[in-house]
């Protein structure tokens, strides 16, 4: 490998402590679409989202021959533009010889189908990623399917929320994308991937989408956690109309504890906010802040049944805004099925309504 000291501008290297976690870059942020260096031959590559949460990292790793890839940033002109910059640039010279996607959400993957035509090399991801991502391309409609709305409806919508969701059109994914491949490298639980001559090991979650790739390297002392692993946001985790008796949050918290049996000594390099250390500090604190939520909302439909809707205030603390409606229902009712499934709470049907109660 190449020192990357003399070719990019490393982070600043004074460690900060907030919350029991340790950013040994501090809380600094980079410049979008340059390459920094966090370890020998691993880069942190920033890029822009169009949204509240304005960015991601993405991570380059040198592959000796050339550089791996490993997420991609949406599919946007700007995120493009930044990529032309770096091959015509830094990473000069030396072709991409991997495209890796930790999971199927477009700041993730949206980019992935025009980088693997570009550099004539597979999209490595795990099965029910590319194939999830595949089903939602192709699942397009001039409105919403019966079984969604019906979906909604059932969650506590009100008239006037549905209204507006039959007259959206349906299957907007792909717009998020560069087209797809047609096939794809497959990458499973346990695998070790070599990269610039050190094995990655695939470690796998789900909660936050059906099969998320997370990145360990033992050597480095790293491991690239995707949005399986944030320090100061929690991953979103919901139900959606697709699966809608679905446990996401069941399945996050076996997750959790695959985490929780990793080195705690690792530097996580996480899709949003900052490296930083102490990932067993940062399963606790998601564990308990879940748990908390669940508690609240017992007690909540201890008094009285409730909808997914009825359970904002005590999930959220805050008034839900029309763009946020549908990822706050879906938060909403991944908690109160975790609620159901633990037998800690039962559904009950009034008027095509789902309420539920304590036992």
């Amino acid at each position: 490998m190449q020192d990357a000291s003399l070719a990019f501008e490393a982070p600043p290297s004074a460690a900060q402590e907030l919350r029991g976690l340790s950013y040994p870059f501090g809380r600094w942020t980079p410049e979008h679409g340059k390459l920094h260096p966090v370890a020998d031959g691993v880069f942190w590559l920033r890029m822009p989202l169009p949204f509240s949460l304005n960015h991601i990292n993405l991570w380059v790793i040198d592959d000796g021959a050339g550089w791996a890839i490993v997420d991609t940033g949406l599919a946007a002109p700007s995120c493009k533009d930044l990529w032309r910059a770096l091959f015509e640039g830094p990473m000069a010279g030396r072709p991409v010889t991997r495209v890796i996607v930790t999971h199927y959400h477009p700041d993730h993957l949206g980019l992935a189908g025009w980088l693997t035509h570009k550099w004539g090399v597979p999209l490595e991801m795990t099965r029910g990623e590319y194939l999830l991502a595949r089903v939602l391309t192709l699942d397009v409609a001039a409105g919403p399917p019966s079984a969604a709305v019906d979906f909604y409806a059932r969650s506590g919508w009100s008239d006037e929320a549905i209204g507006h969701f039959k007259a959206q059109s349906w299957g907007r994914f792909g717009r998020a994308l560069t087209p797809l491949p047609g096939g794809y490298k497959r990458i499973v639980d346990g695998e070790r991937l070599t990269i610039g001559g050190r094995a990655w090991r695939v470690v796998t979650g789900s909660g936050h989408s059906p099969e998320h790739a997370c990145l360990v390297c033992d050597e480095a002392g790293l491991m690239i956690s995707g949005d399986q692993l944030l320090p100061r946001i929690t991953s979103n985790v919901s139900v959606y109309p697709t699966e809608p008796r679905a446990n996401p949050l069941g399945d996050w918290f076996a997750s959790l504890d695959t985490l929780e049996a990793l080195d705690p000594e690792l530097t996580v390099l996480p899709a949003h906010n900052e490296p930083f250390q102490r990932l067993r500090v940062r399963t606790a604190q998601l564990r308990d802040d879940h748990m908390r939520k669940l508690d609240a909302l017992e007690t909540l439909i201890a008094a009285t049944p409730a909808t997914a809707i009825d359970s904002f205030k005590t999930l959220f603390g805050r008034a839900i805004k029309p763009d946020e409606l549908m990822m706050a229902t879906g938060e909403a009712l991944a908690h109160l099925h975790w609620l159901e499934q633990a037998g800690r709470a039962v559904r009950v049907g009034d008027g095509g309504v789902d309420r539920f109660a304590r036992i």
